[in-house]
């Protein structure tokens, strides 16, 4: 079997009616949504399939569901095969999918914590004019030129390195204004603005990152079984304290996903298996990388062509 890592997406993947087809065929899984809901309040099983989609796009709620849908994908997956994978990891969000996956959390635990997560997000800078924004076409490193410039009079970093091509950007309205401006005058093919709920992975999210660490200190984690690659740095950790480090600063940092899948590429993987809603991944992989394979499951139907693909290695 080709060396393999299990990648995981996050926020901005979700749908109306997303893992329903899952729960159709085991509707075991219904009990996570079910023991969700006494512990939060919140039917995320009745948002998840009826919406609407303003509702599912809050991030207290887009978070547990993306991350629900990504671990029954694995789960009715790893039931058909076995398969473990040499890597594990998730994009932003996603890192949280990857932890149930590699042992370190629970998934029950991690649905809550992510809902918490996403509720820490949102009031760390309720009330503040914030934005991000999407820059297609210039380099990292442009980009990162863009931001010390538009920086200096306001707050904008580099917030997401997706690709040689694409890096979003986080921070003040006005510090993201003027990054905008300055990447069109480099160049930029275009400019995406993101409807979210805060300036994620910016110093704005500094309140957040405080009450998540706060959080996380209460929970049980667990040595890893399969290393993580780190949003922060891109490299790999098993040690469930210096994760917890990771994903604290996680929301207030780059993530390095660029810097991620060139790592596993150096470290001999050549195939990438990703589990969640839209397959966003696998397209930022091929503008990585065209030569490497990269399966999706988003679908239930998705699993069988996929493992007959596998089982021919």
């Amino acid at each position: 079997m080709k060396k393999t890592a299990f990648i995981f997406p996050g926020q901005g993947a979700q749908y109306v009616g997303m893992a329903i087809d899952f729960i159709e065929k085991q509707p075991d899984y219904l009990q996570y949504l079910i023991d969700f809901e006494h512990k939060t309040g919140i039917n995320l099983y009745n948002i998840m399939k009826q919406g609407p989609e303003e509702l599912l796009k809050e991030t207290p709620f887009t978070q547990p569901a993306i991350l629900f849908h990504s671990i029954i994908a694995w789960k009715t997956f790893s039931e058909r095969i076995d398969l473990k994978p040499d890597f594990v990891a998730g994009h932003s969000l996603g890192e949280f999918s990857a932890l149930v996956v590699n042992g370190v959390l629970d998934f029950q635990a991690a649905l809550y914590l992510v809902h918490k997560r996403g509720h820490f997000m949102i009031k760390a800078n309720e009330g503040k004019p914030y934005a991000m924004s999407a820059i297609i076409g210039l380099t990292p490193e442009e980009v990162l030129t863009i931001c010390t410039e538009a920086s200096k009079t306001d707050i904008v970093i580099a917030a997401n390195f997706n690709t040689p091509v694409q890096t979003v950007i986080s921070g003040s309205q006005k510090g993201v204004e003027k990054a905008v401006k300055l990447a069109i005058e480099a160049g930029a093919k275009r400019t995406v603005p993101l409807t979210v709920g805060g300036p994620f992975h910016s110093p704005l999210m500094e309140k957040a990152s405080l009450w998540l660490s706060a959080e996380m200190s209460k929970m049980n984690f667990r040595d890893a079984d399969i290393p993580l690659i780190s949003n922060v740095n891109a490299r790999p950790e098993r040690n469930p304290e210096k994760i917890k480090q990771n994903l604290s600063r996680q929301v207030t940092s780059s993530v390095l996903w660029l810097d991620t899948i060139n790592y596993l590429i150096s470290e001999k993987v050549e195939q990438f298996i990703e589990f969640g809603p839209r397959n966003v991944l696998a397209g930022m992989l091929k503008k990585i990388d065209r030569k490497i394979s990269v399966y999706s499951i988003d679908k239930y139907e998705d699993i069988g062509a996929i493992i007959e693909i596998l089982e021919k290695q």
